[in-house]
């Protein structure tokens, strides 16, 4: 697989969005959310969704100048309407909008409405963190899963993120969907041409499927079976009834570029200070971590991780390393520079 540094791939991703028309800042930002995923070793949230959400700014289902309106400003509460932006710079505002009103009330909620996908979510509570609040954030999807028992796609994996400072570790951040998996994690079977297990999907006839193809047009099942079913429509009702966007099957995917996305986030930062002192806070964090990572260990085991470990040292890895992109990724890519007028990095395969 080609290889490449993560500045040089952000540079390229970006210079793939200016060239759609997205403002420097703002084609940096989608640029890095992407490389950063690939770094956390989350490669179905990376860039291989680059030209996904291209295709989106072409279609003009989403605008590359993003202007959101504030509907609702009371204190500790926002309401924001997205109008169609691209959904990291919405995203990154409205976390920032609620660190700010935190700091002003302790806690600051943010409802977002008609906005787009943003990629991994963590990127964004791990803003709250680095401000030392906890981040939370909620986002609804595309018809993904069916209600438990159902073999219809009418609910999204709708996934949520929360991040919080955690001392000298890295922040601990959880970031999950509710399905088995993210469906970008079989777009990206697909792109390998490798099998995926056979407890992600069932097709469309309700059979337990390996084929990545089969999958995608089926139903992936969700996570812990009903519960995960029930936890998917109740951050639906957040991200979706709550802001008055979207919901259900009135959601569209990324990869669905002819559709307007109508997806809604919840975005919550609570300010650790209003709680107690910070260092605390922190000291607290990091007996914790301690504590888990000196647990004794299950045969076969070498070590147990806290949530965002995994990922911090990925990303450390990357840096040294540079990052590994499946070749059907690199072919996309350099189809959409080819279509753009934009020059591969030199040194790329």
């Amino acid at each position: 697989m080609p290889v490449i540094a993560p500045d040089a791939l952000r540079s390229f991703v970006a210079s793939l969005y200016a060239a759609v028309g997205l403002p420097p800042e703002d084609a940096a930002l989608v640029s890095d959310t992407l490389v950063r995923a690939d770094m956390w070793g989350h490669s179905s949230h990376g860039v291989m969704r680059a030209p996904w959400y291209i295709d989106r700014v072409r279609a003009g289902t989403m605008k590359p100048v993003t202007e959101p309106e504030v509907i609702v400003d009371a204190g500790a509460i926002s309401v924001i309407d997205g109008r169609d932006g691209v959904g990291q710079v919405i995203a990154k505002r409205a976390m920032l909008d609620a660190i700010r009103r935190a700091k002003a009330h302790g806690v600051g909620v943010v409802s977002v409405r008609e906005s787009n996908h943003h990629g991994a979510l963590g990127y964004f509570t791990r803003l709250a963190a680095e401000h030392d609040c906890i981040g939370l954030l909620t986002a609804n999807g595309s018809p993904a899963m069916a209600p438990w028992g159902g073999r219809k796609k009418v609910i999204g994996n709708n996934p949520w993120s929360i991040a919080a400072p955690a001392g000298r570790y890295a922040p601990m951040v959880l970031d999950l969907a509710n399905t088995v998996v993210a469906r970008g994690k079989i777009f990206l079977a697909r792109q390998k041409g490798i099998p995926i297990p056979e407890n992600w999907a069932i097709d469309a006839r309700g059979r337990r499927t390996t084929d990545p193809v089969a999958a995608l047009g089926g139903v992936i099942l969700p996570m812990a079976e009903h519960k995960g079913y029930a936890i998917s429509v109740l951050m639906d009702v957040l991200s979706g009834v709550l802001s008055g966007s979207g919901i259900l099957t009135e959601v569209s995917g990324p990869y669905q570029a002819e559709k307007r996305s109508r997806s809604g986030h919840l975005v919550l930062a609570l300010d650790i200070q209003a709680f107690g002192p910070v260092a605390r806070f922190k000291e607290r964090m990091e007996q914790m971590i301690s504590e888990i990572k000196a647990t004794p260990l299950a045969e076969g085991v070498d070590e147990a991780f806290y949530p965002g470990e995994i990922e911090a040292r990925s990303e450390e890895e990357s840096n040294r390393r540079g990052l590994e992109i499946p070749e059907q990724t690199y072919m996309d890519l350099s189809r959409s520079a080819r279509e753009l007028g934009v020059t591969l990095p030199p040194d790329w395969w």
